[in-house]
Parts: C-alpha cells; sequence; structure tokens
C-alpha cells in the first residue's frame, strides 16, 4: 500500500514539474496585461512578420489563380515586410476573426479592410488610416434600393457577422431583417443565389461588386458615417504600432498609396475616385 502511494505521488509530482516547465513557456510572450504580441524587436530577430489579410475580397485582399495573395491591401503589406527587412507570413481572415487574431498573436499586424471605430480601438490599437470608407448598399437591378426606407418588413438584407455594416443596421434599423454570414465568399454567393433584396458592406466593396458583376446597382452609395480604413496591431504593442505610424507618414511622402491605387483599385474605380478614397500619409482631408 506505501509502495502504491509513493508511486502515485510521483506520478503527480512528474506532472506538476512538466505542466509547471510548458506552462512557464506559454506565459512567454504575454505583456503584463494577459495579451500576446511581439515586439518590433521580436519580429525583426525572428525575420517573419504575420499579417491578416483577406483571401476573398477583390481587389483589397485576395488569391488569385495562381495562389498569390494581392489587391489594395497586400501591396501595402509586401512594402512593410520588405521595409523591416523580413519575410511576409499571410495569415487569411474573416471580418469576425480579425480582433481575434490580434488578441491570440495569430497575426501581428491586421490589414484586411480594417474601418477604425470608437468600439475596435477599445480593444485593438489602430495606426495611421491610408484609406477613407463609408458603407454602401448593392442590389439587383430589378429592384434597386436607393433608401432603406424600401425595405419591407419580410425583406433581408445581407450582411458579414463583424462589419462595421452589420453594426450600424442593428443598432439604427433595429427592425431590418438582416442575414448574416461569416465570410465575404458565403455572403456573396448567398446574395446571387437570390437571398436577401440587396447588401451593406463597405461603400467600395458595393462598388466593386456591382463592378463585376452584371445586373446589380449601387443604389446608395453613402451611409452612415465617412470612416476611414488603418492598419491594427494587438492593443499594448507601442513598438510596432509607433513603427506602422512612422512608416505610413514616410510613404505619403512619396505618394505610395496613390501607386497603390493605381496598381490595385483602377480598373475597378478609375481614376475619378483615386483622390477621393486614398488617404496618403495619414492625412485625411
Amino acid at each position: 500500500m506505501k509502495r502504491n502511494t509513493r508511486r502515485i505521488a510521483a506520478v503527480l509530482l512528474s506532472v506538476l514539474l512538466i505542466a509547471g516547465i510548458f506552462g512557464c513557456g506559454s506565459k512567454k510572450e504575454e505583456d503584463a496585461s494577459g495579451d500576446v504580441f511581439r515586439t518590433l524587436d521580436e519580429i525583426k530577430e525572428s525575420g517573419v512578420i504575420r499579417i491578416g489579410v483577406f483571401s476573398d475580397k477583390s481587389p483589397f485582399g485576395f488569391v488569385d489563380e495562381n495562389g498569390i495573395y494581392q489587391g489594395y491591401d497586400v501591396y501595402f503589406a509586401e512594402r512593410i515586410g520588405a521595409d523591416l527587412g523580413v519575410t511576409i507570413e499571410y495569415v487569411s481572415t474573416e471580418a469576425a476573426s480579425r480582433i481575434e487574431y490580434l488578441e491570440t498573436g495569430k497575426v501581428d499586424i491586421i490589414l484586411a479592410n480594417f474601418t477604425v471605430t470608437e468600439e475596435r480601438a477599445q480593444v485593438v490599437d489602430f495606426a495611421l488610416p491610408y484609406m477613407n470608407v463609408a458603407l454602401g448598399v448593392v442590389s439587383h437591378d430589378d429592384r434597386v434600393i436607393t433608401d432603406l426606407s424600401q425595405i419591407g418588413a419580410d425583406d433581408q438584407i445581407i450582411v458579414i457577422t463583424g462589419t462595421t455594416a452589420e453594426t450600424f443596421l442593428v443598432k439604427n434599423y433595429p427592425d431590418i431583417q438582416l442575414q448574416k454570414f461569416d465570410t465575404y465568399a458565403a455572403a456573396k454567393s448567398a446574395f446571387e443565389n437570390g437571398t436577401g433584396v440587396a447588401w451593406a458592406n463597405d461603400n467600395t466593396e458595393v462598388i466593386a461588386f456591382a463592378a463585376v458583376n452584371p445586373g446589380y446597382t449601387v443604389g446608395i452609395d453613402f451611409l452612415g458615417s465617412a470612416d476611414t480604413i488603418a492598419p491594427a496591431v494587438t492593443k499594448g504593442n507601442q513598438t510596432l504600432l509607433d513603427w506602422l505610424n512612422d512608416e505610413i507618414v514616410a510613404l505619403g511622402e512619396e505618394n505610395f498609396f496613390h501607386k497603390d491605387y493605381e496598381e490595385t483599385l483602377v480598373d475597378t474605380y478609375g481614376l475619378e475616385f483615386e483622390d477621393t478614397l486614398v488617404v496618403e500619409g495619414g492625412v485625411v482631408k
């Protein structure tokens, strides 16, 4: 009996020691607040930066036929990697996962059409903006929605979970029925197959959708407030945030974001929207 007791005690001690060793390791990258992130120096030392982008939102972030990430956000990400002197590891994200990926340390930066809001700024740190945005609504040509008062009690508007469109409509139009999808691809497919009388999203995205998909019209191209899109880092990651802000200011001096627009967005929006959409050097005009 004593021998069994000693054996059990020895096993428990071993388990506790192992748990202690691995437990210490899991805390290695946590700051005092419990958030997990890598500082600027740690990223440089590793030689890799993890950037969260969309993989299905052309022309902002998407994977082309060769399996290569492309788009406005990706063009910016490539410059970040080059100027830091590190390799980029792209992490595909959905709208609802952007904050989670930062809070869990899955990514170092989010560059996924991330609209700056007061609520989000409570849980992530936004760098300077690089694009203007508002909400928009696209609908079918046979029933163009030009005002939300046209939405009937039995009608549904498609939104993507975790977007500002969802937040805005829930808060300001609680009587409108929403059909929510987790991914851009799922929302697009459902809308094309007849779900919903309209689709609310960033105006840049619904304009892009209507431009390449015949049979749809953006009846509302400005809804809610004028907002901006910016990179985001984990709350408290000051060294990376400061570097990003300096980078955006420096890139503005060479009109980088206008060049980005002309390389990735001009085929969708034309030159007439360039100065309206682009924020250069973090300065909103």
